[in-house]
């Protein structure tokens, strides 16, 4: 089946699954958000009740960050190489996050833990605010680009000394993670409100919702105004060129790729209106489809339609497009074979996801549940 299509529709194929990983990626990391909000309680009872909540679900958030890294790794290795290998202090540092939170959540609740509860929740928090907003500059620079030049024998030289963290240093990449954070907190609000039972902690969460989104919308809108208005790499047969409004034309030559855009915002949008103003409690199933509908349309703006998804800022030539940046024909089609469970896992995680949350975490839980995290 797959070996009868083309390389370049592999290819497609394969960024397709990947933008999609993104999206799902990025909507689970509402317990990253959740770190963040545990301010919000006012006794170790309400704050025991968050943790758990989020305890439940990290794992995937985990293994959906190792299944996006994955997938980029053996469906575009070259990419892999640039960014992975050459901007190595700016994932080395996300990865750090997010090891930092395994072992908080391992250890936070054991008695006579060596570091305290205390320092397992700031663990947390930076995961929250730190990981969120590192993760957030490492997309932009799918946009922004990076500096490093692709030599004859196909090997990747970076540029600059600081080997990713430069990318810290240009502000429109914050536009993109600080419109993350505010997300991830609202999402994050939604789920508490879906997944705890717990009225005073409600009211508290809902205030929260309207502050962070009055804080997401410049930041998103922002994003879009830079991503729109922006030059993008075009790659056809003469080459790299620099092209004006390239994402913009995008969107306008992709109709599929909009209306996943403007569809997904109104559904965040709208869980937002029914979370905060209509008082419901089930508006994450609603912020999820919104949330992966948006950001895979984004992702999938970035490396389709002969543009390059990880422009060079040394060589415009040396630029990593999904064509020269792929394995070979064999590769991507026997990879496609595996693909096919994909359904079949995000089935499993949503029957998992139905048994863990059809019974709201309560005080009750607290006093009489052995495990907590």
């Amino acid at each position: 089946m797959f070996e009868s299509l083309s390389l370049h529709a592999l290819q497609l194929y394969w960024w397709a699954i990947i933008a999609l990983l993104g999206g799902l990626f990025v909507f689970i990391m509402f317990v990253q958000g959740g770190q963040t909000l545990l301010s919000l309680a006012q006794d170790e009872i309400e704050k025991r009740m968050m943790i758990n909540s989020l305890g439940r679900k990290w794992e995937l958030g985990f293994t959906t960050l190792v299944l996006f890294g994955g997938a980029l790794f053996a469906a575009f290795p070259k990419f892999y190489s640039a960014s992975f290998g050459g901007a190595y202090w700016l994932w080395l540092g996300i990865l750090f996050s997010f090891i930092i939170q395994a072992v908080s959540y391992e250890y936070r609740a054991k008695p006579n833990n060596l570091l305290g509860a205390r320092t397992y929740e700031a663990f947390l928090w930076i995961n929250g605010v730190v990981g969120t907003l590192l993760l957030g500059i490492a997309i932009s620079t799918f946009f922004g680009g990076a500096p490093y030049l692709i030599d004859d024998n196909n090997f990747v030289h970076y540029q600059d000394s600081l080997r990713g963290l430069e990318a810290l240093l240009v502000i429109e990449h914050y536009l993109l993670a600080f419109a993350m954070l505010f997300l991830v907190r609202i999402i994050a609000a939604m789920y508490f409100l879906n997944n705890i039972d717990h009225q005073p902690l409600h009211v508290r969460l809902r205030r929260s919702i309207k502050r962070n989104t009055l804080a997401f919308l410049p930041f998103f809108l922002g994003f879009l105004a830079w991503l729109l208005s922006k030059e993008g790499y075009a790659y056809g047969e003469g080459g790299v060129v620099i092209a004006s409004y390239k994402y913009l034309e995008n969107f306008l030559q992709m109709p599929l790729l909009l209306g996943m855009l403007i569809l997904g915002v109104v559904l965040v949008l709208f869980a937002i209106v029914r979370a905060v103003f209509l008082e419901k409690n089930c508006c994450i199933y609603t912020v999820a489809v919104g949330t992966v509908l948006a950001v895979t349309s984004i992702l999938l703006c970035a490396g389709m339609n002969g543009t390059a998804f990880y422009p060079s800022l040394s060589d415009p030539q040396s630029s990593i497009t999904i064509e020269n940046a792929s394995g070979s024909h064999y590769t991507l089609s026997a990879m496609s074979y595996a693909s096919l469970m994909v359904p079949f896992v995000l089935g499993y995680i949503a029957l998992v996801w139905r048994a863990m949350d059809r019974v709201r975490i309560d005080e009750a839980e607290m006093h009489n549940d052995e495990h907590h995290y």
